[in-house]
């Protein structure tokens, strides 16, 4: 999860700060709206989400709001960060989804009225990393879902981020989806570290970026997810970047969503 410093540790980007650096979780967060990206066209990322929960609980009674990017894998489906989801004590949660969650999906800018917008209503939590799958109160139709992949990162792979976080540490979430390129530097069992090559070497995810996709081109125009922002420094920032591996879970988000 990407840290933040408006919310709680593990709330990162619909979190966010879930993890403690990406998101501002949904629970808290930490992740720009990709810091130093440029702003998205529309139609170019249709499966881009934005998570935003209005009143997550906090351990004294008080409530925040936070916010989270994903993206749709399914029409009732979306992945994420698992951090995004977290109960009052921080812990990651399934289940049914312990506050107000609504997804916006079909939009790169917030104010122009045309995103569908949707109620989080389950969330599961993967078995291995900082992922996590969410279920829709209802399909989303007329949007393509980005893809599943077959295969592992590679060191030297140039992968897309798109998310709705700040564009910088101390600034909340963008109103206007953005994006940048970068490098995969490193791939463990269940993570890949990434940094950012355009448009500049600084691109890096930030606050409420937490669950955004890395994606990379795939067959017939369709984009394959590779990992979700995870953690990582503050941003901007040209250090590595920490992703969660969505190939490694590709068959238990399968199971999941057929269920």
């Amino acid at each position: 999860m990407r840290r933040s410093t408006t919310a709680s540790p593990m709330s990162a980007a619909l979190m966010s700060a879930a993890l403690v650096t990406t998101a501002t979780t949904l629970g808290a967060g930490t992740a720009e709206a990709v810091a130093h990206g440029v702003p998205a066209a529309a139609g170019q990322f249709p499966y881009a989400v934005q998570l935003t929960a209005p009143a997550v609980p906090n351990p004294d009674g008080t409530t925040r709001g936070s916010a989270c990017s994903a993206s749709l894998i399914a029409p009732r489906w979306v992945v994420t960060a698992g951090h995004c989801f977290r109960d009052v004590d921080g812990v990651p949660v399934s289940g049914p989804v312990p506050y107000p969650v609504t997804a916006t999906i079909g939009t790169v800018d917030l104010d122009d009225g045309r995103g569908t917008r949707v109620e989080v209503v389950e969330v599961r939590q993967s078995p291995v990393n900082d992922v996590s799958i969410a279920k829709l109160a209802t399909p989303v139709t007329g949007v393509r879902p980005v893809a599943l992949p077959s295969r592992p990162p590679v060191a030297g792979e140039e992968l897309t981020l798109a998310g709705w976080g700040a564009t910088e540490t101390t600034t909340g979430p963008s109103k206007i989806l953005h994006f940048g390129e970068v490098e995969v530097s490193s791939v463990d069992d269940t993570t890949a570290g990434v940094h950012g090559v355009w448009p500049r070497p600084d691109t890096s995810a930030c606050p409420y970026d937490s669950g955004a996709p890395y994606v990379r081109p795939g067959a017939h125009g369709r984009a394959t997810i590779v990992s979700v922002e995870s953690d990582g420094p503050a941003c901007p920032h040209a250090e590595e970047e920490t992703t969660a591996r969505v190939d490694v879970i590709a068959d238990w988000i399968r199971r999941e969503i057929r269920g």
